[in-house]
């Protein structure tokens, strides 16, 4: 017999096992029947072949370096590093020069990660322990546990040790120390693609000190490959577990435990408004940010005129809760801890206004040099003051939706919502509560429920996959539940204060995203409508058609649609829903007699040391909101047009308001406006538009008067904005006038003197006309914009406007519920009409057939 055994010898045990399979005894026995059997033959060129790769392979890994500095890495390295430190990496190389700050560091290779699976042979284990899962025979979080404890079983090679030794001690040498601290951070090699976000699905450490205590980090990062939620990805998005690796980021520590931190999106989150930058911000480190588990700060930025150093174009800010902060701990093996914040914490910004302007252009030029919509951590060290960007990944949910598609979606019957929260979406859905405490209760889940529970993280992936609508107590838009929410499309309310006391298993609710930026729980299966609605496919018209808008939070939502701008954009609604407080109250609130009102008013203006700058900025930055969503085009607001008998619910506004018979023809409007009862609070509301335009910058904001009943009170009213700084035609502002009484349209020539333009309010022009109150229903059969005496109105208004070059829109609800009328509108020569969004489709098709007639 020929004896093999010193050639199989130099063999991988796999391919002697090959040929032990191949070649039977009688064959081995007798060279002559070796060299002539075709089996022989293949099995020799099968040992060569094996042999020549894994020589190749031994050479590459030799060849292939274990540890890397981030600065040598790019986004072509993403093989290597994974999408994480590849991104860093690509951010110290090309963004320096503009003067981000990224913290140094260094990075562990694809190729250190399998020399650690290779060194303590891991691969056949791990490939066995998947296929059970895949095959059935073991359960998730068997699988997830057996493989992670066979790699934490393991022992890192020696010459990965000793390179990530070297490092370390070069990074803290460079940071003038003999330790320092350090966030160690997994990367797996396919992350954070533009088709497949990895974030969060394995695991960080932060504040991790000393050579033994990173080695421990970087051995669990590997282990974090294998968690429950990072294998139930991998399955999902069909990724094969033996081929991806991780690789691990190690940066020194920003020390954001002394100061915040957050996340940034380079367009609205919810909606995927393009034109901001959304910031979100805690104290601490930013792990409860991304958790939530902190309700954090809001801060949006406009950035057109993020490159105009004259302007200020923060258009919103919200003081978060911030309820909790995670700073350092001394203790060994328990490098941080949760911390109750302090009052001065909850009722502060994390970030002045310098601040949140620097990340804002930050974020701008990375969103710039990647070609694509970021998703941004930042933070800003306490000892130094310095802000930094710690991590830059490709937005991965707004960026895939179809251009031209929107879905709409409208509740048809409303009841009293039982809570609020954040939304996050846009659609609705009804169902079954399922409340929740722990993601180990996933076996109580019932597939289409609602899940309520105090807030999510990865592990609750499984569980949310299977919800119609989630619900949480804790979180703000950058939180687990609302990204994730998000990439799954599902409607969710975070931050809803109470939601695991007040919904119940069982409960049959309705969560409604579709109301603007706040989400709200209703009782019982509600009727919704959702509509399909192509955009690309709406004709062109000559008649501009504008949007009706009331509540600044919605205003991105409907950025897509290809409106000529806002024809109407009503103040008292931003004053009524975010301001609350009657402007007199604030004016004069040390006179201000009512307890209630006054503990009330110190409450939501805690903040502020001048309580009518409080109104201001409130009604800025609704005001703003609107203006840029459709930036450059013209937003028309009318001015407060409040009844006494709605003045006199805002907080503290009894005080300031007579009580009238009929309200509707009383005191409202520009009579207010330098009557000696109102003139404080519309120099307020003047202060508040000079500040969204020559502040933030956004000058398409147009000034309507409403209710101005003769030419005089038109004087009157213009002379006080000139007052207070705000003249027609100096820096392009133009003023409009509402037409809504017959002396508008009887006058029209001289009012057109005044005003850059007209909107006609069809319902109050109708009730005025013909007598009716709008609101009886006794005689509704009588109230009709179509009736011939409100359209010769109509018509003698667009004519003679027209003569002095003045402009005359429409806003009401006429055009789109009656094709005719939009009909009589397009002969009558209006020049726009402005509608509410989802009568857009349907006013921009009537109109257009009607042009073409």
């Amino acid at each position: 017999m020929v004896n093999w055994q010193p050639f199989l010898g130099t063999m991988p045990a796999a391919i002697v096992d090959l040929g032990q399979r191949l070649l039977p005894k009688r064959v081995l026995s007798c060279p002559v029947r070796c060299l002539r059997n075709a089996p022989f033959k293949g099995f020799v060129m099968e040992l060569f072949a094996r042999q020549a790769t894994a020589d190749r392979a031994a050479d590459d890994e030799e060849s292939s370096p274990l540890v890397v500095p981030l600065r040598d890495v790019g986004m072509t390295d993403v093989a290597v590093v994974g999408g994480k430190n590849a991104s860093l990496g690509e951010l110290i190389q090309n963004l320096g020069q503009l003067e981000i700050s990224v913290p140094e560091g260094f990075a562990t290779t694809a190729a250190a990660y399998w020399s650690f699976v290779d060194a303590n042979n891991l691969r056949s284990a791990i490939a066995r322990e998947m296929r059970r899962l895949q095959h059935g025979s073991q359960t998730l979080a068997k699988t997830g546990s057996a493989v992670r404890a066979l790699i934490l079983r393991g022992t890192i090679p020696d010459v990965l040790r000793q390179q990530i030794r070297e490092a370390y001690v070069a990074l803290s040498r460079h940071a003038g120390a003999q330790e320092i601290d350090v966030a160690v951070r997994s990367s797996a090699t396919a992350e954070d693609l533009p088709e497949a976000s990895f974030a969060g699905q394995m695991e960080s450490f932060l504040n991790v000190r000393g050579e033994r205590s990173l080695l421990e980090a970087v051995q669990r990062c590997f282990a974090s490959l294998f968690t429950d939620r990072a294998i139930s990805y991998r399955e999902a998005h069909s990724f094969d577990h033996v081929k991806v690796a991780v690789s691990v980021g190690i940066q020194r520590m920003v020390r954001s435990d002394k100061a915040g931190s957050g996340v940034i999106f380079t367009l609205d989150p919810e909606t995927g408004f393009p034109n901001v930058v959304h910031i979100s911000a805690a104290w601490g480190l930013g792990e409860y940010v991304v958790q939530g588990i902190t309700d954090p700060d809001e801060y949006l930025v406009f950035k057109p005129l993020l490159a105009r150093p004259a302007f200020l174009p923060i258009i919103d800010k919200r003081c978060g809760a911030k309820q909790k902060k995670l700073t350092y701990a001394k203790a060994r093996g328990t490098p941080t801890r949760a911390k109750a914040t302090t009052r001065k914490e909850r009722d502060g910004f994390v970030l002045n206004d310098a601040e949140i302007l620097q990340l804002a252009r930050w974020a701008a030029s990375i969103e710039k040099h990647y070609g694509r919509p970021m998703d941004i951590e930042w933070a800003k060290d306490g000892i130094t003051g310095k802000l930094f960007i710690v991590q830059a990944r490709p937005e991965t949910v707004q960026s895939r939706r179809v251009a031209g598609q929107l879905k709409t979606y409208t509740l048809k019957e409303k009841k009293k919502p039982i809570l609020k929260g954040l939304a996050i979406g846009s659609a609705i859905a009804a169902g079954r509560v399922v409340h929740l405490k722990s993601a180990r209760e996933a076996g109580r889940f019932v597939d289409g429920s609602i899940l309520v529970t105090e807030m999510t993280d990865p592990d609750w992936g499984p569980i949310m996959k299977r919800a119609a609508a989630i619900v949480t107590a804790h979180g703000g838009r950058t939180s687990h539940a609302a990204i994730v929410s998000r990439e799954m499309g599902l409607p969710a309310i975070v931050g809803a204060a109470g939601a695991t006391q007040l919904l119940k298993t069982g409960d049959e609710i309705t969560v409604s995203c579709a109301e603007g930026d706040e989400g709200f729980v209703y009782p019982g299966r509600l009727k919704v409508e959702a509509q399909n609605l192509n955009v690309d496919a709406l004709p062109k018209t000559r008649t501009k058609i504008m949007l009706n808008m009331g509540d600044p939070a919605g205003a991105f939502r409907w950025w897509s649609l290809p409106a000529d701008g806002i024809g109407l954009a009503r103040m008292e609604f931003i004053v009524s829903n975010h301001v609350k407080i009657h402007p007199m109250a604030l004016v004069r609130f040390a006179t201000l007699k009512d307890a209630i009102a006054r503990n009330t008013i110190s409450h939501l203006t805690r903040s502020y040391r001048d309580k009518t700058q409080y109104f201001v900025d409130r009604l800025a930055q609704g005001v703003a909101r609107l203006a840029a969503s459709q930036f450059p085009k013209p937003v028309i607001l009318r001015m407060s047009d409040f009844k006494t008998n709605e003045y006199a619910k805002l907080v503290g506004g009894a005080a300031f308001e007579p009580e009238e018979p009929n309200p509707m023809i009383g005191w409202r409007g520009a009579s207010r406006y330098y009557s000696e009862g109102y003139r404080e609070g519309f120099a307020l509301e003047c202060r508040a538009i000079k500040k969204v335009r020559d502040e933030m910058g956004l000058t398409n904001l147009v000034m309507m008067i409403p209710f101005c009943r003769t030419v005089q009170e038109a004087d009157l009213v213009l002379a006080e904005m000139k007052t207070a700084g705000l003249e027609r035609g100096r820096d392009a502002l133009e003023v409009y006038v509402m037409c809504e009484i017959p002396s508008n349209v009887i006058l029209a020539d001289r009012f057109a003197e005044r005003f850059d333009g007209f909107s006609i309010g069809s319902n109050d022009l109708t009730q005025l006309t013909l007598g009716v109150d709008r609101d009886s229903r006794s005689l509704s059969h009588l109230f009709n914009e179509e009736d011939e005496a409100v359209k010769m109105l109509i018509r003698k208004v667009i004519e003679d406007a027209h003569r002095k070059g003045a402009h005359v829109g429409l806003c009401g609800q006429a055009p789109s519920d009656r094709p005719d009328f939009a009909k009589f509108l397009v002969e009558a020569g209006i020049d726009a009409i402005s509608v509410t969004p989802d009568s857009f489709i349907a006013v921009k098709t009537h109109v257009a057939l009607a042009e073409a007639t």
